[in-house]
């Protein structure tokens, strides 16, 4: 079933992806060198929130779900690497994420998935009713897992497809879209049934070097990101990890594909974007959000800003309406 395609791309900026969740915001820094494109639907019910879209760009991202909230989610299409915590996503692949800590990964370009969010309260009477006495440890084997041929993986193989065409199919529609509280049950049962059903060989696993590969650019990008607005040095970035040069570049080739002073740099230009699309233009300047992210040289990140944004910063921060103006509005 052929649910959308990237000739269906459009420009976006990344504070709108990033809010496509609702009930958390996504951090995201591109990892090539041209804007974001994308294309999604996105419907909201009192107790369900669902997605479906497809990226034509890498990046990185994280977010922390709320506690009373959790996602289910279907890979449809991956053409580029992509990982969770490190471990590798392909085409096919479910995964289940929780309420617990800060949930990271990486998308390749021409990545589509349909994800739904659901109350935690509601899977854990699908899991109670599933496995009475241990329904949380059941939970954390459930987690990720490939769709093979299976009749019960074809069968939540299809409950996503029918949730992202319907989606699709909906936008740009009035009214709301058409998927009942029971088709989320549905959809529910059947991603546990699946999951119990998946063998050891269905469950992507991380291997030791990639998981080191993943704890040393974690350990590197918090650093980056405490000390964003000053210079820093490929050397400190090593203390940061523990590890060697080498190790360092070995690992952010792996698991982003560019190098780390290449990722510093992207995730600078991320950061101003962000900031120049939620600031009052009345009370900040291109260059104070500049200075803040550590970009000291102005025309430079003009430059860069425009080939990858398609804009200007200046014409970033204009769009947003000043605070003034939005107090005064009737």
């Amino acid at each position: 079933m052929a649910i959308a395609g990237g000739e269906d791309l459009q420009a976006c900026d990344l504070v709108s992806i990033a809010g496509l969740l609702r009930v958390c915001e996504m951090e995201m820094v591109l990892l090539g060198g041209h804007g974001p494109r994308a294309a999604f639907s996105s419907r909201a019910t009192s107790t369900t929130i669902l997605c479906h879209g497809e990226v034509g760009f890498p990046f990185r991202g994280r977010f922390v779900l709320p506690a009373e909230w959790c996602l289910l989610g279907y890979i449809h299409q991956m053409p580029e690497a992509g990982w969770c915590h490190g471990t590798p996503l392909e085409s096919g692949v479910a995964f289940l994420l929780s309420p617990e800590g800060i949930s990271e990964f990486k998308l390749g370009a021409h990545a589509r998935l349909t994800v739904v969010l659901v109350p935690v309260e509601r899977l854990h009477a699908h899991l109670i009713a599933l496995e009475p006495h241990q329904p949380a440890q059941l939970a954390r084997r459930l987690s990720l897992f490939k769709l093979n041929q299976g009749a019960q993986a074809t069968n939540l193989r299809e409950h996503f497809l029918g949730i992202g065409a319907r989606l699709v199919q909906t936008e740009g529609t009035a009214g709301t879209v058409e998927v009942a509280d029971a088709d989320v049950d549905a959809l529910i049962a059947s991603y546990l049934i699946a999951g119990v059903a998946a063998s050891p060989d269905d469950r992507p696993q991380c291997s030791r070097g990639r998981r080191t590969h993943y704890l040393v650019v974690q350990r590197t990008e918090q650093f980056m990101r405490a000390n964003i607005r000053r210079e820093i040095y490929i050397n400190e970035l090593c203390n940061a990890a523990g590890v060697s040069e080498r190790s360092l570049r070995y690992a952010f080739d792996e698991l982003l594909g560019v190098s780390p002073s290449r990722y510093l740099s992207l995730l600078r230009l991320c950061t101003a974007c962000r900031s120049l699309t939620l600031s009052d233009a009345s009370r900040r300047s291109v260059k104070s959000v500049a200075l803040s992210c550590g970009l000291w040289d102005l025309s430079r990140f003009a430059d860069h800003y425009r080939r990858v944004f398609g804009e200007l910063p200046r014409q970033t921060l204009m769009r947003t309406p000043s605070l003034e103006s939005s107090l005064s509005s009737p």
